[in-house]
């Protein structure tokens, strides 16, 4: 009985797997004269200053960016590589960046895992790519949450 209920199963298996082949044959078979889709416009609060680069470090027992703190101007980009010891992320404390500077922060994040946060970057050299424009002038205090507790924090001063 066992034997017929796991072949019963496979059966489904494979015809559920089978659907699913079929469905990308018939989406590869779509007429070629179907409409292109239109990229989305590029957003009008790109960053268009200067770049800036930041690495990120690990090496067991202390975590830090380099250089930890850094003087930009709005509309620069700030680029955080990941050189040794990741996964890193970049997070801003809400409480501790400029009163309104949240939405262009968030804005100015590429890839995020969260309001304020980055996602995570786990391969050798990935980079994390933050956008400040239109960033209100002050301080935006920023730390990697997997390292946090290792002292990997910093400031941008954005003038």
């Amino acid at each position: 009985m066992r034997v017929i209920s796991m072949a019963a199963g496979l059966v489904l298996l494979a015809a559920a797997c089978g659907g699913e082949k079929k469905a990308d044959d018939q989406a590869a078979a779509a007429p070629a004269s179907a409409p292109a889709q239109t990229p989305a416009p590029a957003a009008a609060t790109a960053a268009t200053g200067a770049t800036h680069d930041v690495t990120m470090n690990f090496d067991g027992k202390k975590g830090w960016f380099d250089p930890a703190t850094l003087t930009i101007k709005a509309n620069d980009v700030v680029r955080f590589h990941n050189k040794t010891g990741g996964p890193h992320n970049v997070s801003f404390w809400p409480d501790s960046i400029p009163s309104g500077a949240a939405t262009a922060l968030d804005a100015g994040l590429k890839d995020k895992m969260g309001p304020l946060q980055s996602a995570m970057v786990v391969d050798p050299d990935g980079v994390i790519e933050v956008g400040f424009a239109s960033a209100p002038a002050g301080a935006y205090k920023f730390y990697c949450l997997p390292h946090l507790t290792y002292g990997m924090r910093g400031t941008i001063t954005v003038q």
